[in-house]
């Protein structure tokens, strides 16, 4: 399964913020849960956007700057996750499923709020690097 996505890891620091500052578009929304495998419902969760408002959303095309911000944290632990692991359905996996790093939540319940996000990429570094601890 491929998951191309709109932003891309070597997008420039400046575009990436002017793209956030905008409003990503909802496609970018669709990407992202179509890689991850979810609902639209648990995707929604995870970026605290509550369901009638992702309706008015898809509607405009485009969210807020504080949803795409975090939309973009999500997608940045996807591609993340995907470096790590090296395929999609383990980056999924990984994401989705209770984590003991994390006091057995998963990782995207965990990267509700940036603060947890930031924890969840560290865990992500020291697997990558072989330090479980």
């Amino acid at each position: 399964m491929s998951c191309k996505l709109s932003i891309k890891a070597e997008t420039s620091i400046p575009a990436l913020i002017s793209s956030i500052e905008k409003g990503l578009p909802t496609s970018n929304f669709t990407k992202i849960r179509n890689c991850l495998g979810l609902p639209d419902k648990d995707l929604a969760m995870y970026i605290r956007v509550p369901k009638s408002t992702l309706a008015i959303r898809k509607k405009a095309g485009k969210f807020s700057f504080e949803e795409s911000e975090r939309l973009y944290r999500i997608q940045r632990l996807y591609l993340k996750a995907l470096d790590v692991f090296g395929t999609v359905e383990m980056a999924r996996k990984w994401l989705k499923e209770e984590s003991y790093g994390l006091g057995d939540v998963s990782p995207l319940e965990y990267a509700k709020t940036e603060v947890g996000a930031r924890e969840v990429e560290n865990l992500l570094g020291r697997i990558e690097h072989g330090v479980f601890s």
